[in-house]
């Protein structure tokens, strides 16, 4: 059965059949990070959102061109136009290269993604490598007439702009009243209007970050950047363009204008925004300061973590909530989700050890009919992971029931179940064992020596000796091994 994927599009403020400009080809291009310091949770959730999407896109046998930017100049402190570059001040901190501290932390991004089970983006630009481009852009809206030139500096004039196309088309601020209030502070500073945003700032002698252009040595807008790379690697026109909701404004309202200002028409289709990651209610960011990196999550060295949580178990939290909902960090919030990756991974090992019947029963032969879709039903629903998440728990139970032998199963259900569940979890939502190859051989260890006290218990079972029995079965529980018994004989797993 064809699928058909609706997603949410934050320009129109309604859910919308996804439809390609030009299919099976599909153009995607996601804000990356501003590299000045290690990837927190908050990086996390856009990165494993619009993995999810590309993934899916992909299995829908779409033609994904995924490009994820690098920022490492241009992105000032207070997101706006004044303050220092956030990599060159941490040079500065650091007596570094900008571009040692920007490389180091791309480094870090990396490995952090590597570990989330985030797959590569087909092009990955970096701002620095695209000044060109840029330089190009601020030109085209020079000569639209939509850009002025104040003291080497370049400044995007919102009022005019205004006065034809709507700067608030995607936040749906109406900054009318702002444009007419900021005419009384006419002169002071360089801007016309306190709202216009700058597409290139003359760099002041202590700037070390700087290139040459037409009207002065400085660096680019940090707008400037993805509105440039996404059409020179996408085209005029793309499919979606994707970001944290807190890169609305005016992040993405700024790259709207400027697309709209140099080529006379929006250059994206659909705008797609993750909620937040929050602490206390409060977004998680460098610039406020809460922030957890994802290397301190992962080996549990920060005051606010009671333990070291797996990669997979921070993936496994994201994706526990829908991609639009906020999630708030807690203990044991984490803790919940790191019980039920456990609950889903013993799920699916689980499925060898279902022994086969001729037939399945109704209830496992109607369930297993309809999972695959059912599944299906949620991604096209704007990825609704967590009802994946439910039904793949939904399947664990039935794997249960069929272990205990209160339930029967066919082989060829047996098989869908198995591809189905693999479909989802590994292939679709990303999720992966996490156990090396030392774990797997304790593991075996461990299987065999169990094996091994099962059939002293055997023995004794058949010499009637139900005392010694029991106790083997209560020091395996004590040791973490639930041991059932069954028409069919002994059957043992490992409690996570």
């Amino acid at each position: 059965m064809k699928q058909q994927l609706v997603i949410y599009n934050t320009l129109s403020r309604k859910k919308e059949t996804f439809e390609p400009l030009h299919a099976p080809m599909v153009g995607m291009y996601v804000c990356g990070p501003t590299v000045y310091g290690d990837p927190h949770l908050g990086h996390a959730r856009p990165a494993i959102t619009f993995d999810i999407l590309f993934r899916y896109l992909k299995h829908l046998g779409y033609k994904v061109r995924y490009v994820r930017n690098i920022t490492d100049v241009g992105h000032l402190e207070h997101d706006a136009d004044d303050g220092d570059d956030k990599i060159a001040k941490k040079a500065r901190l650091e007596q570094l290269e900008p571009m040692e501290v920007a490389q180091y932390y791309t480094n870090r991004f990396h490995e952090a993604m590597k570990e989330l089970n985030v797959l590569p983006p087909s092009i990955e630009p970096h701002a620095t490598g695209h000044i060109i481009e840029q330089e190009q852009l601020v030109k085209e809206i020079l000569d639209n007439g939509y850009a002025y030139e104040s003291n080497g500096s370049i400044y995007f004039d919102i009022e005019k702009y205004n006065k034809k196309y709507h700067y608030g088309i995607l936040s749906g601020r109406n900054l009318d009243d702002v444009i007419n209030h900021s005419r009384e502070l006419d002169g002071v500073g360089e801007k016309r209007n306190q709202v216009d945003f700058a597409l290139w700032k003359k760099a002041q002698p202590e700037h070390i970050m700087r290139w040459p252009s037409p009207w002065s040595d400085g660096f680019p807008g940090w707008h400037c950047e993805c509105t440039a790379m996404g059409r020179k690697y996408l085209g005029s026109e793309f499919d979606i363009h994707g970001g944290g909701m807190d890169l609305i404004f005016p992040h993405h309202e700024c790259e709207i204008a400027q697309a709209v200002a140099s080529q006379g028409k929006p250059m994206v289709k659909y705008w797609m925004h993750n909620n937040m990651i929050t602490v206390n209610g409060q977004k998680m960011g460098k610039s406020l300061g809460n922030f957890i990196t994802l290397e301190q999550f992962f080996t549990g060295n920060h005051e606010s973590l009671e333990q070291a949580y797996s990669p997979m178990t921070i993936r496994f939290f994201i994706l526990s909530a829908h991609y639009r909902g906020t999630v708030d960090f807690s203990n044991d919030a984490l803790k919940a989700s790191e019980k039920g990756l456990a609950r889903l991974m013993g799920g699916i090992a689980d499925i060898e050890r279902m022994q086969i019947s001729k037939e399945s029963d109704k209830e496992v032969a109607e369930f297993v009919a309809g999972l695959r879709q059912r599944c299906y039903d949620a991604m096209n629903d704007d990825l609704q992971s967590p009802i994946v998440i439910s039904c793949l728990f939904e399947a664990c139970r039935i794997i249960n029931m069929v272990n205990d032998h209160k339930l029967h199963i066919s082989e060829a259900d047996k098989k869908e179940l198995s591809e189905t569940m693999h479909l989802f979890a590994f292939d679709l939502l990303g999720l992966k064992e996490e156990k090396s190859g030392s774990n797997d051989a304790r593991e075996e260890a461990y299987g065999k020596v169990v094996d091994m006290v099962l059939a002293l218990r055997n023995k004794a079972k058949a010499n009637k000796d139900w005392g010694t029995c029991d106790e083997i079965r209560d020091a395996l529980k004590e040791a973490g091994f639930e041991v059932k018994d069954t028409k069919d004989g002994c059957v043992w797993k490992l409690n996570a």
